[in-house]
């Protein structure tokens, strides 16, 4: 039988870019030459000091390069690296959840008819797009929805963007709604109770055989601004070895106590997780973050690391966690995570970049004006990785002497002489001459209405689709379809921070204005 030597003449372990690896030096050779038996065989002799004989050492085997190597034995041997990689990460071998999310109060009144992720954002998109088109963009083809409330418009943008023909070709991978649902026994009759819940009640469906290569099962909220590259992430949690890798970012103290918070070790695992706390229990989850890599300045700025609700499970953990370990635990950040602390590897995965939660109607209006901004912390525009949406084969936007500023204009709108100034126009708005704009987010309208129809409505005093002749709009969020008259002045000059009058057509969040889809504000009201 042929055998072989090999001479590493060094090693080092090398990180890079999430991969570990171990490089050498290999020399191969058939000791059938002739030439290398001898040499071997000269090698591996020494002088014995008694006599002067030269023996051959018992029992030890030895592999050296020397000078002396003929130079047809030179001119075999060949010298290549070898590298020995730690497993890469498969997107075959993910699938991903995204949660649905919950009743949405903290973002109604734009939950009324909706769920979150249902919510448009940036002029064209829905929330839902965001984890969706991040999932395509790093090749994860396994794709579970949760749903639960008002999940109507959600599952009909699902169905137009991602299932059929039209759509996004997703080649040999699927988009699955998971519905809230009753089923026989008691226990079946409880909808989704939390995150984890929810996940529980649908479990059983990676039972069936074509989901037996799921090694790994990466949780979404549907409620987020971001742009993530999975596979980095899955990564992460497999070159750690890890059961469970959170998604963290550095957070200051005005927005610490609205996350789960974390400590970590040097290894980047975590020894302790809090849901949310308040007082000197959130004072005592400071930490160093320098540890994630940041700057002295950027560290004292973000004391805390703050979970994204972002979470990669090993699929036999999440099994046993959910259904072994804690089976009337309901909620992955308040209880899942803080149990599995202790008892499991729970790597923190730092993303130091733009990721915003979409809760609340500030930070959703923040968001979307923040796009506008020059240069914009997020922007949609990335050739690479492109984000999805319906497609509505819209017409190009129609613009008459206009004067816009740090904006966005979505296609399909009619806009004639008027003043838009950090703000955002929706698909199919109709914007008439005279109107002013400043920061505000106008969602746009689902359907167009004909030029013969917008004439009937107003000569009968009614208010069509649309923003009317001369009607100023400031810090302002319009949903869908509203129908706001002429001269019109939307500004809460009051400074009015909370108001319910959902009769005339609007809320008050934050000092924010909210119009109510499909309301009607009428010719010269003032808010």
């Amino acid at each position: 039988m042929e055998s072989s030597a090999a001479v590493f003449k060094h090693s080092a372990c090398i990180r890079e870019a999430g991969k570990k690896s171990f490089l050498g030096e290999k020399i191969s050779q058939s000791c059938k030459s002739e030439d290398l038996r001898a040499l071997f065989s000269k090698n591996l002799r020494f002088s014995d000091n008694n006599n002067g004989r030269k023996i051959n050492k018992p029992g030890v085997a030895f592999s050296v390069l020397t000078s002396d190597f003929n130079q047809n034995v030179k001119d075999s041997m060949k010298f290549e690296p070898t590298f020995f990689e730690s497993a890469k990460a498969d997107p075959k071998n993910v699938a991903a959840i995204i949660l649905g999310g919950g009743a949405g109060t903290r973002l109604f009144p734009l939950t009324s008819r909706r769920a979150k992720p249902a919510v448009p954002i940036g002029g064209c998109y829905r929330l839902i797009d965001v984890p969706m088109s991040n999932c395509i963009n790093s090749g994860i083809r396994k794709m579970f929805i949760l749903t639960q409330f008002n999940s109507f418009s959600l599952n009909r943008h699902l169905a137009r963007t991602y299932n059929f023909g039209d759509g996004v070709n997703l080649g040999d991978g699927f988009v699955e709604v998971l519905a809230a649902t009753q089923t026989p026994g008691e226990a079946g009759k409880r909808w989704f109770q939390g995150t984890a819940d929810a996940v529980r009640q649908f479990f059983w469906v990676f039972e069936d055989s074509k989901y037996k290569d799921v090694e790994n099962i990466i949780i979404l909220s549907g409620d987020h601004l971001y742009r993530m590259d999975y596979m980095d992430f899955v990564q992460k949690h497999i070159d750690t070895n890890a059961d469970i890798t959170v998604s963290c970012v550095p957070m200051d103290d005005s927005r610490a106590s609205d996350y789960g918070l974390m400590k970590i070790d040097q290894s980047g695992r975590i020894v302790h997780f809090a849901e949310k706390p308040k007082g000197p229990d959130l004072h005592a989850m400071q930490v160093d973050t320098t540890l994630l890599g940041l700057s002295e300045k950027e560290a004292t700025a973000n004391p805390y690391i703050a979970s994204m609700g972002v979470y990669v499970f090993r699929t036999a953990v999440l099994r046993e966690l959910l259904d072994g370990k804690y089976p009337s635990s309901n909620d992955f950040g308040s209880e899942i995570i803080p149990s599995a602390v202790g008892e499991h590897n729970v790597q923190a995965y730092l993303f130091n970049d733009y990721w915003e939660d979409i809760g609340t109607i500030k930070s959703f209006f923040d968001a979307n004006l923040a796009l506008t901004e020059q240069p914009p912390k997020f922007q949609f525009y990335d050739p690479k990785t492109p984000f999805y949406t319906s497609a509505r084969f819209l017409p190009p936007t129609k613009v008459d002497k206009c004067k816009i500023v740090d904006s966005i204009i979505s296609h399909g709108c009619f806009i004639h002489d008027c003043s838009i100034e950090h703000s955002i126009v929706g698909i199919r708005s109709r914007l008439e001459s005279g109107v002013e704009f400043q920061d505000t987010m106008m969602m746009g309208a689902d359907y167009y209405q004909t030029e013969s129809e917008i004439a009937s409505l107003l000569a009968e005093g009614k208010v069509p689709v649309g923003v009317g002749q001369n009607t100023k709009i400031r810090n302002c969020i319009i949903d869908k379809n509203a129908k706001i008259g002429r001269d019109v002045i939307i500004t809460n000059t009051d400074g009015v921070d909370e108001a319910d009058r959902p009769n005339d057509g609007f809320y008050i969040r934050s000092g924010i204005p909210v119009i109510l889809k499909n309301a009607t504000i009428k010719d010269g009201m003032v808010i």
